[in-house]
C-alpha cells in the first residue's frame, strides 16, 4: 500500500512539477501559499496516473463527442462567417462546493437586485428622481424600451434567467465581471461541455462526488410550464434563425427541454393573444424564451427594420396574455456605466452592500469621475458607456492601460471631450486555472459563466457552468472570438451526488406528453428537405446510368447517351462533368433545410447527410467520366440511401415525419412520372426501357414480374401503375394520401382540402387505367398532375 501511495505521490509531483502560478494573480489550482488546492488532489492523482497514450484518448474522446453531436457556434470575421466546432479546454474547473455555495448567494443576491431595479426602471423610476441613478443612463440607453414603461409582467416577475461573468481577483475574492439580463447564452454549451467531458474522464468523473446538471434545468423547465395555467397554451422558444451564432444552442436546448423553437415569422398576434402558425392551424403561446435581443421584438413599437420580430408583440404583453423570459427591456440592465452605480443601488435597496460587488467602475459623466480616470488611466479599461459584455470581446474599440489597440496613447483630453459617453473600469487580473497543453499543465485566464433560473422556490443556480479558458496569458484570449476555449466546471462535494434525471414522477394517466405542434416554417423545411434529398438520388441514378454506358461503349455520341444527356441538362446538369455541381447544390440545399430545424433533427441523421456533402466535395477534383464517375455515383447512393433509411425508420412518427415523408414522395411521384415519359417518348432511341427500369431501381422487380423483356407498356405498368412497387407514381400517391389523411385538415379549413382531392382524382385514374391506356400526351398530363402537388399542399397547410 505504502508503494502504491508513493506512486501516486510521485505522479502528481510530476504532473505539478512544471506547472507555474503567475505572481500577483490568484489561482484556481495552487492556493496563496503554492500549495494545492484540496479539491484537485484526488482528479489529479487520477489524472496523473494516466500515460501519455491514454491522456490524449481521453482528450480525443471529448473532441469528437463534441464533433459527432455537431456542436458549433458561428464566428462573425470581417468578411464573413463560419461554423466553427465547440472550442473544448478538456481539463474541467473544480470547485469546493463550500466555496460553491458562498458564490450561489452572493448571485442570488444580485439578481434579486437586479429584479428590482428592473421593476423601478419600468415603474415608479424612484431611483432616476431620488438622484441615486442619473437620468442620462435611461435616457441615453438604447436598451431601456420606453414603450415598455408600466408594463407590469403577468407573472410579476420581470427577469426569469440570468447569466453573470465573475472573475476571482488576487485577493482571492470573486467579482462580478458582466451580468446577462437581454437574452442570456450559453446553458446549452454548458451542458454539451458536460457531456464532452463525461466522454474524456467518465471513470474519473463518476468518483468524484460531482453535482449534476438535470434538476437545475428539470426545475426551470417545470416553472415555465407553470406559468401557462391551464388553457392549453404552449411555451416556446424564440431565436433569431440559423444565422446567429448560438443557434445551435437555441435548437439544443428546445430539444432537450421538448419546448417549440420558433422564429418571428411564425408567430401572430390575434385579438391580444400571441399564436404560432401550424399545420393544423394557429396555436396560442403564453410563455416564450426569447433569445434575441428586445429591440427587434417588434417592429410596429421598436426597431422598424426588424424581419426577426412579430408585429404587436408589446400589445400582447400590454394585454397580459403572454410572459416573456425576460421582459422586453431587461438588456438596459447589462450597460457598462450602470455597474458603477450598482454599489450606490444596493445600498439604497438592500441598505448593505452586494456580498459579491462587480468590479470598479466609474461613470465619466461627472467631473469627479473624469479626473480619477484620467489620472489612472494606466490601469483602467475605457468604453463606450452604453457597452454590454465584457471589455475585451470588444476588440479594438476597447482603450486599455491608456493606449488604443495600435499602442498609440491616448490623451487624457479625450475624456473630456466624450465625457458622458464613456465608462471606465479597472483592469482586471483573472485568476488562472490549469489547462492541457501538450500534455502538459499550464497557467490561463479563466472567467466563470454561472446561469441562473427562477423557480417557484426561488433562485436556482446551476451547479457549475463553464470556464472560458484563455490560449495565452493574456486576459482579452478568453474569448472565444479571440481563440480561447471553453472549459466544464465541477462542483465537487464531499458525499455522492443525487441521481438526478430531467424526468419527474408522474401518475400513469399523466406520463404522455402534449403533442408537439409544428410550425408551418418548420413543415416547410422538413418538406424541402424531403425533396432535395430524394431530387439527389434521382440525379445520381440519372449521372450512374449516363458513366455506366460511357464505360460501356467508350463513347458520348451513341443515340442513348447524347439522349441523356439532353434529358440530364433538363435537370440542370452537364454530362461532361463527373460530377455537376447542381447535383452538389440539391445536397447543400437539404443541408440548409436540416439546419433551420435542427431541433426536430437527430444527431445521426445530421451526421449522415454532413457526410455525404463532404464525401461528394472530397472525391470531386479527381472525378473522371466514365466507370470512376459510375463508382463514385454507386457510393453516394449508398450514403443517401443510408440517410434516408437513418431518418425514415427511426424519427418518431409525429406531423414532422409525415411532412417529410410527404416531400420525398411528391418528389419521387414528379421526377419518376418525368423520365418514365421521356424514356417511352415515340422518338426515345434503343435501350431507353431498359435505362428507365434501372433508374426506377427496379431490374430485379421487372425480371421477376415479366417473363418478356422491358418494353414500353412493361415500363409504365411497373412505374406508374404498380401499387406494390415503392418506386411507382400510384405507390407515392397512396403513401401521400396516407399522410394527409393523418396530418387531416388545418382548423377551421375545410375537410376535404385542395392538395386531398388533387391526390384522390389522380391517385383514381391511376388505380383504375392499364398501361394500354397511355399514350405520350397522356403521360405528359401525370407529370404535369404530379408537378402540382408542391403547391396544393403549400396552398393548403403552409400558408
Amino acid at each position: 500500500m505504502a508503494d502504491t501511495a508513493r506512486t501516486a505521490e510521485d505522479g502528481l509531483a510530476e504532473l505539478l512539477r512544471d506547472y507555474r502560478k503567475i505572481p500577483g494573480v490568484a489561482d484556481e489550482l495552487l492556493d496563496g501559499e503554492g500549495e494545492l488546492r484540496p479539491v484537485w488532489t484526488s482528479f489529479l492523482t487520477e489524472l496523473a496516473a494516466l500515460s501519455p497514450e491514454e491522456l490524449a484518448l481521453a482528450q480525443t474522446r471529448g473532441s469528437q463527442y463534441l464533433h459527432d453531436a455537431g456542436v458549433f457556434f458561428r464566428h462573425y470575421g470581417p468578411d464573413d462567417s463560419a461554423e466553427r466546432e465547440w472550442p473544448l479546454s478538456h481539463l474541467p474547473l473544480l470547485i469546493d462546493t463550500r466555496e460553491w455555495q458562498q458564490i450561489e448567494a452572493g448571485l442570488v443576491e444580485r439578481a434579486d437586485l437586479l429584479e428590482r431595479v428592473m421593476a423601478d426602471f419600468y415603474g415608479s423610476g424612484n431611483l432616476v428622481t431620488q438622484g441615486v441613478v442619473p437620468p442620462e443612463l435611461l435616457a441615453g440607453n438604447p436598451e431601456w424600451l420606453r414603450p415598455m414603461v408600466g408594463v407590469r409582467p403577468r407573472s410579476g416577475h420581470f427577469l426569469h434567467f440570468l447569466a453573470f461573468d465573475i472573475g476571482r481577483g488576487p485577493d482571492n475574492k470573486w467579482w462580478v465581471l458582466c451580468d446577462r439580463t437581454q437574452a442570456p447564452s450559453g446553458a446549452g454549451f454548458a451542458l454539451e461541455t458536460r457531456m464532452a467531458t463525461a466522454r474524456s474522464f467518465a471513470g474519473i468523473m463518476s468518483r468524484s462526488n460531482v453535482t449534476r446538471l438535470a434538476r437545475f434545468f428539470r426545475q426551470f423547465r417545470d416553472a415555465l410550464l407553470d406559468l401557462r395555467g391551464k388553457d392549453g397554451s404552449r411555451v416556446s422558444i424564440l431565436t433569431p434563425g440559423p444565422l446567429n451564432d448560438t443557434y445551435f444552442e437555441h435548437a439544443y436546448i428546445a430539444r432537450y427541454l421538448g419546448f417549440l423553437l420558433v422564429q418571428g415569422e411564425d408567430l401572430v398576434v390575434h385579438n391580444g393573444r400571441l399564436m404560432v402558425h401550424t399545420v393544423g392551424g394557429p396555436q396560442p403561446v403564453s410563455v416564450l424564451w426569447r433569445r434575441l435581443d428586445s429591440g427587434w421584438m417588434d417592429p410596429l413599437e421598436l426597431e422598424e427594420t426588424s424581419q426577426i420580430g412579430t408585429p404587436g408583440l408589446l400589445g400582447a404583453l400590454r394585454a397580459g396574455t403572454v410572459d416573456m423570459v425576460n421582459a422586453v427591456g431587461s438588456g438596459a440592465l447589462e450597460i457598462r456605466a450602470l455597474m458603477a452605480f450598482m454599489p450606490r443601488i444596493a445600498e439604497h435597496l438592500n441598505g448593505n452592500p452586494l456580498s459579491m460587488p462587480n468590479i470598479a467602475t466609474w461613470w465619466c459623466g461627472g467631473p469627479a469621475a473624469r479626473d480619477y480616470v484620467k489620472a489612472n488611466l494606466d490601469r483602467m479599461t475605457v468604453d463606450q458607456a452604453m457597452a454590454t459584455g465584457l471589455p475585451f470581446e470588444h476588440g479594438a474599440k476597447v482603450v486599455i492601460g491608456g493606449k488604443t489597440a495600435d499602442g498609440a496613447d491616448v490623451n487624457p483630453a479625450w475624456i473630456d471631450q466624450e465625457a458622458g459617453t464613456l465608462a471606465a473600469q479597472e483592469i482586471v487580473s483573472l485568476s488562472t486555472a490549469p489547462a492541457l497543453e501538450d500534455g502538459r499543465l499550464v497557467a490561463r485566464p479563466m472567467s466563470l459563466r454561472v446561469f441562473l433560473a427562477r423557480t417557484p422556490d426561488g433562485w436556482q443556480v446551476m451547479p457549475g457552468g463553464f470556464a472560458r479558458i484563455g490560449n495565452s496569458d493574456e486576459s482579452a484570449d478568453i474569448a472565444m472570438q479571440q481563440g480561447g476555449a471553453v472549459s466544464d466546471v465541477w462542483v465537487v462535494s464531499d458525499k455522492p451526488p443525487t441521481a438526478e434525471t430531467l424526468l419527474k414522477q408522474q401518475a400513469p394517466d399523466q406520463s404522455r406528453r402534449q403533442m408537439v405542434a409544428l410550425p408551418s416554417r418548420a413543415a416547410d423545411n422538413l418538406f424541402w428537405l424531403g425533396r432535395y434529398t430524394e431530387r439527389a438520388e434521382q440525379k445520381i441514378r440519372m449521372l450512374r446510368g449516363y458513366h455506366l454506358r460511357l464505360a460501356e461503349t467508350g463513347r458520348a455520341d451513341l443515340p442513348l447517351s447524347e439522349y441523356l444527356a439532353e434529358y440530364l441538362d433538363i435537370l440542370g446538369m452537364d454530362a461532361a462533368e463527373p460530377l455537376p455541381d447542381a447535383m452538389l447544390e440539391d445536397v447543400r440545399a437539404a443541408i440548409r433545410s436540416a439546419g433551420r430545424i435542427r431541433d426536430r433533427f437527430s444527431v445521426d441523421g445530421w451526421n449522415a447527410l454532413a457526410d455525404l456533402q463532404r464525401t461528394m466535395e472530397r472525391m470531386a477534383p479527381r472525378l473522371t467520366a466514365g466507370d470512376d464517375a459510375a463508382r463514385a455515383m454507386s457510393v453516394y447512393l449508398r450514403k443517401i440511401s443510408g440517410f434516408t433509411g437513418l431518418v425514415h425508420e427511426n424519427m418518431y412518427r409525429f406531423t414532422g415525419w409525415r411532412f417529410l415523408s410527404l416531400g420525398r414522395a411528391m418528389e419521387r411521384a414528379w421526377a419518376t412520372a418525368n423520365f418514365v415519359t421521356s424514356f417511352t417518348a415515340p422518338d426515345a432511341p434503343e435501350g431507353s426501357y431498359d435505362l428507365a427500369i434501372e433508374a426506377g431501381d427496379s431490374i430485379m422487380t421487372h425480371r421477376r414480374r415479366f417473363v418478356a423483356a422491358t418494353g414500353r407498356e412493361t415500363v409504365i405498368d411497373l412505374l406508374l401503375l404498380d401499387g406494390m412497387n415503392p418506386r411507382s407514381v400510384l405507390y407515392q400517391l397512396r403513401a401521400i394520401h396516407e399522410h394527409l389523411d393523418t396530418v387531416g385538415p388545418p382548423e377551421h379549413g375545410p375537410r376535404m382540402t385542395p392538395i386531398l382531392r388533387h391526390v384522390l382524382r389522380l391517385e383514381t385514374d391511376l388505380a383504375t387505367a392499364t398501361a394500354a391506356d397511355f399514350d405520350h400526351d397522356a403521360m405528359i398530363e401525370i407529370a404535369n398532375r404530379s408537378a402540382e402537388l408542391s403547391g396544393l399542399l403549400a396552398q393548403s397547410y403552409l400558408r
